[in-house]
């Protein structure tokens, strides 16, 4: 894996959403490569703040309601 391939994976690697085979990959690129350890602590960094920075977990019934009939006239009707 080179630089570019772990960057575009920093992300889903945070989420948890790569297999166990790209996690392996992420991981050894990780070990071997401080630039990219650097960036994985940035990144690390930044969604904590991110995420500790929200101050509710949904979002207010009026704006979700909002929400729901806007994304509803967009979309149109089921089929």
């Amino acid at each position: 894996m080179n630089c570019q391939e772990c960057h575009d994976r920093i992300y889903p690697y945070l989420d948890r959403e790569l297999d166990p085979t790209e996690v392996e990959r992420v991981r050894e690129h990780l070990d071997e490569c401080e630039g990219c350890e650097s960036t994985l602590v940035i990144e690390t960094v930044f969604l904590d703040r991110v995420r500790g920075s929200a101050t509710a977990r949904t979002a207010p019934p009026g704006v979700r309601e909002r929400l729901i009939l806007r994304l509803r006239s967009d979309i149109g009707p089921p089929p």
